[in-house]
């Protein structure tokens, strides 16, 4: 009787983990809506540095922003 439940909530825990992999996968996929991508037409390097310049505006943006003060009790 032991063992039955012992290999039940494994079985339990394993599918918990499978579904939760699962999900993790499919959030990798999906591609980031805020960076659209590069002209199929350039090259690497041109690419690379298309990247390394949105990302560079992302941050400073996000860094201007003013950040929201907790309200006081």
């Amino acid at each position: 009787m032991r063992t039955i439940f012992g290999v039940l909530s494994l079985l339990i825990v394993v599918a918990i983990v499978a579904v939760l992999a699962k999900k993790q996968m499919g959030a990798l996929t999906v591609a980031p809506t805020g960076m659209p991508s590069a002209p199929a037409s350039a090259t690497l390097p041109q690419q690379s540095q298309q990247l390394q310049q949105q990302v560079k505006q992302s941050v400073e943006t996000t860094l201007q922003q003013a950040r929201p003060m907790p309200d006081e009790k």
